[in-house]
């Protein structure tokens, strides 16, 4: 082979500029697309597909996403796998691998490639939680045994490719699933941004528009249907890694095999019945949803009706500012801090503290599990019988919704 061309010129040529001797914007669009199908592959395999069975994956996508982790992340399947199915396990208890709640923030803000690391040693978290999970010879004497061979060589890539830049390319490269998913989605998402349901763990939405994680902003969304291959609910969210999903599976390359669950409405029942306690706890997290809406639209009603009566009591006012953020939500998650506010607006209104009492006993139809299902048929009859006589326009509606409901 003729080397004559590579003079000591053209050595440090490329060594200073790669030998594509590319623009910034070229590089900078060369890095944003390698970093963004990372974050697809974790998501739609790691993540979506292996972690909770979402979907299946032809071959093709399926060795397409092994090979590129193993390239751009180092990651071994089993392991990821199996720290996330213990993270929903025994979430934000002690034995979460990474948890705010446990862990504090800022360290798994800042440290959670850490924390993912140390669990990865853990051997029972391993063999208890990793099954399922590719074990061909690729995978046994490839990707799980030569884990650093695979940045390795995207380091030489990048660094031919670019030059002495190659190296900042690469280093973004690889700290972007550190940041973004054991920092940014372990982190912010159980502690900050909104949530559409009360999901029993601290798991918030990032942001409605699933773009730069592919999706994964949409966490409480994913706590609460975590074996949905869809993470958007709302009509105002969008997921782009589902967007990708839906390509594969228009070519044949992808089987959705769950999405989340609606609730479906049909013709009111005289009573309650089977049917509709089945299709209550099926989708207890959209009913209680659309509980919550009533909530807060009947603290805003209260708020809207002392402003017309001129009621100038700035305690009462700031009573309802904190009933209308937390009113809705599990009493297990209301800061006791202010548990005294709520306990005040409660006790000046009757009809908000009336919502209250009813929601806790609509949520034990689903929590209560020493009960048989007759005779939650008969409390769930019962509670609507007491929602529609209750002279509350707001609970007798939600009755009337929930003898609709179908399985």
């Amino acid at each position: 082979m003729d080397f004559s061309w590579l003079t000591n010129d053209r050595l440090v040529e490329v060594l200073a500029d790669g030998v594509t001797a590319a623009t910034w914007w070229q590089i900078v669009l060369f890095t944003l697309v390698t970093t963004h199908v990372t974050i697809a592959a974790v998501t739609i395999f790691l993540h979506r597909s292996q972690a909770h069975r979402a979907l299946d994956l032809h071959a093709l996508p399926a060795h397409f996403f092994r090979a590129w982790l193993w390239l751009f992340t180092g990651m071994v399947t089993r392991e990821w796998v199996a720290i996330h199915r213990k993270h929903h396990a025994k979430c934000e208890t002690a034995d979460d691998p990474h948890s705010p709640v446990t862990h504090g923030m800022r360290t798994v803000l800042l440290r959670g490639s850490e924390l993912y690391r140390a669990e990865a040693k853990v051997a029972a978290t391993i063999g208890k939680y990793g099954h399922g999970t590719p074990d061909d010879w690729l995978e046994r004497h490839v990707y799980s045994r030569h884990t650093r061979l695979g940045i390795l060589l995207v380091l030489a890539a990048d660094v031919l490719l670019f030059g002495a830049v190659g190296l900042t390319v690469w280093a973004v490269q690889m700290a972007w699933i550190p940041i973004t998913a054991a920092g940014v989605i372990n982190g912010l998402g159980h502690g900050w941004g909104y949530r559409n349901f009360e999901a029993p763990d601290a798991s918030t939405n990032i942001s409605p528009w699933g773009l730069v994680i592919g999706g994964e902003e949409l966490h409480n969304n994913h706590h609460t249907y975590p074996t949905s291959a869809k993470l958007s609910v709302k009509r105002f969210e969008f997921d782009i890694g589902w967007v990708y999903i839906r390509a594969l599976a228009l070519v044949r390359l992808a089987t959705v095999r769950k999405t989340p669950p609606k609730l479906a409405l049909g013709a009111v029942r005289p009573v309650a019945d089977s049917q509709t306690l089945q299709a209550l706890v099926a989708n207890r997290y959209e009913v209680m949803a659309r509980y919550a809406a009533e909530l807060k639209r009947a603290v805003v009603a209260e708020m809207q009706h002392l402003k017309a009566q001129g009621v100038p009591n700035p305690v009462r006012w700031a009573d309802l500012s904190v009933a209308r953020t937390w009113l809705h939500r599990d009493d297990d998650k209301i800061p006791s801090s202010i548990k005294a506010q709520l306990a005040q607006a409660l006790g000046a209104n009757p009809k908000l503290a009336k919502l209250v009492a009813m929601r806790e006993e609509l949520r034990s139809l689903w929590t209560r599990t020493n009960v048989s299902a007759e005779q939650l048929v008969a409390d769930l009859q019962a509670w609507c019988r007491r929602a529609e006589d209750s002279g509350i326009a707001a609970l007798q509606e939600f009755s009337l919704k929930l003898r609709a409901a179908h399985a």
